[in-house]
């Protein structure tokens, strides 16, 4: 017998809905879009002509709904811990975009709300479904790298101005934060889920000339693995017109090298293997610039969850850990010290 069709609402009709919306239209036959949210009519009056599934005015009839099982929130960083409440108590299911909260504090609150609440938590961190990232988690599972003993992340993106000067943009009140939180986080995200974590920082952070913004368009560290190994992290929204993010895994039977969703292992007995294609990540001007491939895949895992009783890839516990990275790279650029990640 095949799960039921399941209901969902979306909450936030901004820049980020497209590849949602996209996504939701591919997996019709498993999940229908019941109510889409924003407070602004213009962006309802938009988002409808565009994709055709039915707005609504009013947050409260979305919460009131007890048929609309499941809620895509997608609204700026600051606004999640108190709409996620909302529907955390009125028993909706969330899957939420990053980062999952402005602030260390209410990220945590975030989740602890869900899981009091118990309501499942997920987020879009897509990057972990691309199919060259699938085949290195696949090869690390099965031991074919060996142990890791160094690990690199590398995210030489580009921002103009332009993007900087939207209100609220870059800052710590609306943001949380600058590259790391906002861009890098995906890459990040993924990089401790294949290297197992890490548990020290040295960094360094900055505001470079190329940008007038509150928050770091450029963060450096040295990183010790969880697991005893040594790395490096970079990334920045300076590097014009952005490039290829990159994650290296220095593997005691070989090396690889995740290159925009493209991947390159070279062992040790001198065999290659490739998996996926390189692809735009928004990297560059338009942060809108990729497919919507990987958040199909972010949402189908989301509606297995649901009808499984499992939790998703990328659950709220698991999505504080990138949180707990960031919030240490931070703290030990502005103390000038290593810190460890809590």
């Amino acid at each position: 017998m095949s799960p039921p069709r399941r209901k969902i609402a979306i909450i936030g009709l901004g820049m980020a809905v497209a590849p949602h919306a996209q996504s939701l239209r591919d997996l019709a036959a498993r999940v229908e879009v019941a109510a889409a949210y924003s407070p602004s009519a213009a962006r309802r009056a938009a988002f409808a002509a565009r994709f055709g599934f039915p707005v609504t005015d009013s947050l409260q009839a979305i919460l009131n709904d007890r048929d609309i099982d499941a809620a895509l929130l997608l609204t700026p960083p600051n606004t999640h811990a108190e709409l996620a409440g909302q529907l955390a108590r009125a028993g909706k299911h969330i899957l939420m975009e990053k980062p999952v909260e402005a602030s260390p504090e209410k990220a945590r609150e975030l989740v602890r709300a869900c899981a009091e609440a118990g309501v499942t938590l997920g987020v879009v961190f897509q990057h972990r479904f691309r199919p060259g990232a699938l085949a290195l988690r696949a090869l690390i599972d099965a031991g074919r790298l060996g142990r890791i003993a160094a690990a690199n992340v590398h995210v030489p993106w580009w921002r103009p101005q332009s993007y900087y000067d939207e209100p609220g943009r870059g800052t710590l009140a609306r943001d949380g934060g600058g590259v790391l939180i906002t861009q890098a986080i995906h890459v990040l995200d993924l990089f401790l889920s294949l290297t197992g974590g890490v548990a020290e920082v040295a960094a360094f952070s900055a505001t470079t000339s190329l940008h007038r913004m509150q928050s770091e368009d450029y963060a450096a560290a040295a990183l010790r693995l969880s697991n005893g190994g040594i790395g490096a992290l970079m990334a920045t929204t300076a590097a014009y017109p952005g490039f290829a993010e990159r994650i290296e895994l220095i593997g005691e039977r070989g090396t690889a090298v995740l290159a925009a969703g493209q991947l390159q292992v070279h062992f040790h007995d001198g065999t290659v293997a490739s998996a996926g294609e390189s692809g735009a990540s928004g990297g560059g001007a338009d942060p809108m610039a990729f497919a919507n491939d990987a958040h199909r895949a972010v949402l189908a895992d989301f509606l297995d969850a649901l009808d499984h009783g499992r939790q998703p890839a990328a659950h709220g516990a698991e999505a504080l850990k990138v949180h707990a990275l960031i919030e240490a790279v931070l703290l030990s650029a502005r103390q000038g010290a290593p810190v460890r990640v809590e």
